[in-house]
């Protein structure tokens, strides 16, 4: 069961990763918010440890950040 979390807004996103290569040639893998399937990456069934989920107050998009 993907990890899934509903905006201020009504909006429900789904948490994804997908391991990216960077200039240096170092895999990196990033997490993000869908509102759709996209292109690549694979759904998250838990948040990462150490992170928790906010929501910008502006748009309504959630992201993650590193639990204080």
């Amino acid at each position: 069961m993907a990890y899934k979390y509903k905006s201020s807004k009504g909006k429900e996103y789904t948490l994804y990763t997908r391991d990216v290569k960077l200039k240096g040639g170092k895999v990196q893998t990033i997490y993000f918010f869908s509102a759709r399937k996209p292109k690549s990456g694979k759904p998250v069934d838990k948040l990462p440890r150490g992170y928790e989920v906010v929501e910008n107050e502006r748009t309504g998009l959630p992201f993650l950040r590193k639990k204080k």
